[in-house]
C-alpha cells in the first residue's frame, strides 16, 4: 500500500484514517463492543478489574475513565510501547505495510519553522564543540581544575560534553557568525544584546558570498533569564583583548576572532563551566553554565538557557538520552535535583539516573519519565528546601501512579558529595535501603511535630492528609490509614474516619474539577456540535440536513455563531472546554488534542463517548435556547440581589426594575434573550 501525498502531516493524517484504532488497540487490549461505536476493555495503563477503558470507532480515539489517559492511535502506541511519536508513526506504518514518505512540508511557513529548528540544533552542536575546545586550551585551566576538584575524569567530561565558555563576550559570536545568521544567533538563547549598540564591522568572505543559515522571524525568546544574567555590558565590551588575541593566533579555526566586529550581540555565558542539555535523542538543545567567578556582577551561580524553539525546560530530563536504556533494563530510575549530582551518580556506575533540568520537577517530566519505567527512587538534597522539593515531586509522581521510594542521605550530603566522600559502594547500599514514599512522609511528619500529645498528632495527620488524597487507589488509602495509625499512635477508627472524609473530599474535588456533574444537556449538545467541525474536516460522516435545504447542515457552524455572538457559555462549568473548541475552529482534525487541561479532556471524552441523540438543526437550536434561559435566570438572580443592596438611588432602582421586567419577559420567549442581553 502506498500513499500519494509526500507531506509529512498529510501522511500522518492518512495513516491515522487507515489505522483503525479498534484493530490497533485490539492487539494490546481485549475489547468488547459496548455501544454503536464504542468498545471497552481493561485499561493497559493502570490496574483495574472493571473495564473503564473505551475506544470510539468513528472518532478514532481512546479514553480511560479510571486513570484519565486519552488520545489517538499514535498516542496509544507511543505510551503502550514506551516510544517516541515518530517511532509510533513508523511502527503503525509497519503494521499496515505503508512505506514512510520523504520529508516535505505543507506550507512555506512550516518549512521555514522546521529549518529554523534544524539550524538551532546545528548552532548548539557547534557551540558545544566550541566550549569543549576552549576547555582543552590554556584559557580553560581554571575550569579543568574545578572539574578535577569535583572528581570528574576525562572520560566523564567527554561523555557529558562538558566545556568552558571563555570570559570574552565575542569569541563564540565570531566563531558562529561565519556559519549562521545573526538573527538566528539571537534566537538561540546563547547571546544577549543592546539594541542601540553598533560598531563598524568587517564582512567575512562567507558573508560576501551570501552564506546564511535559515533565519527565524523573531528573536524575542533569546532574552536573558534570571537576575544578573545579562552581566555587565561595559565589562563585556572591554573584555580581555589579550585572551582574544591568543585564540586568534591559535591553530584552531573554530576560535578565530574577526577584528572590528559589531557589538550588537555578545555571549550570555562567560567564564563558566558549560554543561550541555540534550533531549532524549541526545541532541544538544540548551546549556547550563556554572560561574567560575566570585564577582557579584557575573550573575547567578548557575545560568540556564532561556526557552527557545527547541528547548522547553519543563519537558526535558537531564541525561535521559544516556539513562533511558538502563532505566528500561533495570526497571527503575534514580531522580536527583542537580546536574552535578546526576553526573556524579552516573560516573559511579548508576547509569539509570536523571535530573530535572533548570526547573522544579513538572507534570510533563513525570509523564516523560513514565514512558520508560513507573518505578523511581527520588534522591533530593536532605535540607529543608530539598525536603519541600521532594514532597512536591512525590505529589506529581503519586498522581502519575509511580511506585516511589525515597533515598535520604546524611545531613550535609548531596549525592555528588556523598559519592566523593564515601564512595559508590556506600551509595549503592543507601539505594537498597531507600524508603517507601509514605514511610518517608510519615517520618517527616513525626520529625516536624515531635511531641506525642494529641495536638501534635492532629498536626501530623493534617500534614499527611493532602498526600493521601492524591493516592488514586482506595485500597492503598486504607492500607496507609492502618500504617499511619500504628506509627503515630492514633486510634485507627478515628483516623479511618478522617481518611474517609479525605477520600470523599478527593472524589468531590475531582467531580468539581471535571465539571462533568455540573454540565447541562444543552452544553453537551453544543460541545458535540463544536467537536463535529474536526470530524467533518477529517472526512467523517456529516450530520443530517434539513429536508429540501440547499446547503448541508453544519452543526459546528450553527453552534459557533450562537456561542460567539452571544457569549452564552460564560460562567458555565464547561466554559474552558467550549473556549478551546471555539478557538480551534476547524484548524485541527484531532479533537482530543484541543482541551488544555486533563479535566476538560475527561469531560470531552465523556460527552463524545455517549453520543446518542442525532445532531439536527432543531437539536442545536434547542440547546442554544436552553443556554439562553440559563443566562436569563442567572442574570435575573443578579438583578434581584442588586435590588436588595442598601443605599440604592431612585435612578438605580428604577433601572434594575426595568431590567427585571425585560428579563422576565425574555424568559417567556428565550428568542428575545439577545435583545435582553444587549438592553442590560
Amino acid at each position: 500500500m502506498a500513499l500519494t501525498s509526500t507531506s509529512s502531516d498529510n501522511f500522518k493524517e492518512t495513516l491515522k484514517q487507515q489505522a483503525d484504532i479498534v484493530r490497533i488497540v485490539g492487539d494490546y487490549v481485549k475489547l468488547k463492543k459496548a455501544g454503536a461505536q464504542n468498545f471497552s476493555g481493561l485499561c493497559p495503563f493502570h490496574a483495574e478489574k472493571t473495564p473503564s477503558f473505551s475506544v470510539h470507532a468513528t472518532r478514532q480515539f481512546y479514553h480511560c475513565f479510571g486513570c484519565g489517559e486519552s488520545g489517538d492511535v499514535f498516542a496509544f502506541v507511543q505510551k503502550v510501547e514506551n516510544i517516541t511519536f515518530p517511532e509510533a508513526v513508523r511502527l503503525i506504518a509497519q503494521k499496515l505495510g505503508v512505506p514512510m514518505p520523504k520529508v516535505s512540508f505543507s506550507s512555506p511557513a512550516e518549512a521555514r519553522d522546521a529549518q529554523v529548528r534544524m539550524a538551532l540544533l546545528d548552532v548548539h552542536v557547534r557551540a558545544a564543540a566550541f566550549f569543549q575546545e576552549c576547555l582543552r586550551r590554556p584559557e580553560g585551566a581554571n575550569a579543568r581544575e574545578y572539574l578535577k576538584g569535583r572528581g570528574l575524569n576525562d572520560e566523564t567530561i567527554a561523555r557529558f560534553r562538558i566545556g568552558y565558555a571563555p570570559d570574552s563576550g565575542f569569541l563564540l559570536r565570531d566563531a558562529l557568525r561565519r556559519e549562521f545568521d545573526e538573527e538566528l544567533l539571537r534566537e538561540s538563547g546563547l547571546f544577549s544584546w543592546k539594541e542601540d549598540s553598533r560598531q563598524p564591522s568587517a564582512v567575512s568572505s562567507q558573508e560576501k558570498q551570501g552564506f546564511r543559515s535559515p533565519t527565524p522571524k523573531r528573536a524575542e525568546d533569546a532574552r536573558s533569564e534570571g537576575p544578573g544574567s545579562a552581566q555587565d555590558d561595559n565589562a563585556t565590551e572591554n573584555s580581555d583583548a589579550n585572551g582574544e588575541q591568543r585564540i586568534a593566533n591559535s591553530e584552531s579555526p573554530e576560535l578565530i576572532a574577526r577584528s572590528s566586529q559589531p557589538a550588537a550581540i555578545y555571549s550570555k555565558f562567560r567564564n563558566r563551566v558549560m554543561f550541555p542539555i540534550t533531549n532524549d535523542q541526545g541532541k544538544v538543545i540548551a546549556f547550563t553554565g556554572r560561574t567560575l567567578s566570585t564577582d557579584e556582577k557575573t550573575g547567578p551561580k548557575y545560568l540556564n538557557s532561556p526557552e527557545t524553539a527547541i528547548y522547553s525546560k519543563s519537558r526535558v530530563l537531564f541525561n535521559l538520552d544516556n539513562a533511558k536504556e538502563a532505566i528500561r533494563k533495570l526497571e527503575y530510575s534514580i531522580l536527583v535535583e542537580g546536574q552535578m549530582d546526576c553526573i556524579s551518580v552516573y560516573a559511579a556506575g548508576f547509569h539509570n539516573v536523571i535530573a530535572s533540568s533548570g526547573t522544579a520537577f513538572t507534570e510533563l517530566q513525570a509523564k516523560l519519565l513514565g514512558r520508560f519505567s513507573k518505578n523511581v527512587v527520588v534522591n533530593f538534597d536532605p535540607d529543608t528546601a530539598g525536603a519541600r522539593a521532594t514532597e512536591r515531586t512525590l505529589g506529581l509522581l503519586v498522581e502519575e501512579e509511580f511506585n516511589i521510594r525515597v533515598l535520604t542521605l546524611e545531613t550535609g550530603f548531596d549525592p555528588d558529595l556523598f559519592i566523593r566522600r564515601k564512595g559508590k559502594d556506600a551509595y549503592g547500599a543507601a539505594l537498597k535501603n531507600s524508603q517507601k514514599y509514605f514511610d518517608y512522609l510519615i517520618d517527616r511528619a513525626r520529625a516536624m511535630f515531635p511531641a506525642r500529645n494529641s495536638e501534635s498528632k492532629i498536626k501530623a495527620v493534617n500534614h499527611l492528609l493532602p498526600h493521601i488524597q492524591r493516592v488514586p487507589s482506595r485500597i492503598v488509602r486504607d492500607e496507609l490509614a492502618l500504617e499511619i495509625s500504628q506509627k503515630l499512635g492514633i486510634d485507627s477508627a478515628v483516623l479511618r474516619q478522617e481518611l474517609k472524609h479525605a477520600a470523599t473530599t478527593r472524589s468531590a474535588t475531582q467531580v468539581k474539577a471535571t465539571a462533568e456533574a455540573q454540565v447541562t444537556g444543552a452544553e453537551r449538545v453544543l460541545i458535540r456540535a463544536l467537536a463535529s467541525a474536526t470530524e467533518m474536516q477529517s472526512g467523517g460522516a456529516r450530520s443530517s440536513a434539513r429536508e429540501g435545504a440547499d446547503e448541508e447542515f453544519d452543526p459546528a457552524r450553527q453552534a459557533q455563531y450562537a456561542l460567539q455572538s452571544e457569549q452564552l457559555y460564560e460562567g458555565l462549568a464547561s466554559q474552558s472546554l467550549v473556549e478551546a473548541l471555539l478557538e480551534a475552529g476547524t484548524e485541527t482534525a484531532d479533537v482530543m488534542a484541543l482541551p488544555k487541561t486533563e479535566e476538560d479532556r475527561r469531560l470531552l471524552a465523556s460527552i463524545l463517548m455517549h453520543e446518542e441523540e442525532e445532531l439536527t438543526p432543531e437539536t442545536v437550536e434547542g440547546a442554544v435556547r436552553a443556554l439562553r434561559r440559563i443566562y436569563l435566570r442567572r442574570r435575573l438572580e443578579e438583578v434581584q440581589l442588586g435590588l436588595q443592596r442598601p443605599g440604592l438611588s431612585l435612578e438605580e432602582r428604577h433601572a434594575l426594575l426595568q431590567e427585571k421586567v425585560r428579563l422576565k419577559r425574555a424568559l417567556m420567549d428565550p428568542g428575545l434573550a439577545e435583545t435582553a442581553r444587549r438592553a442590560s
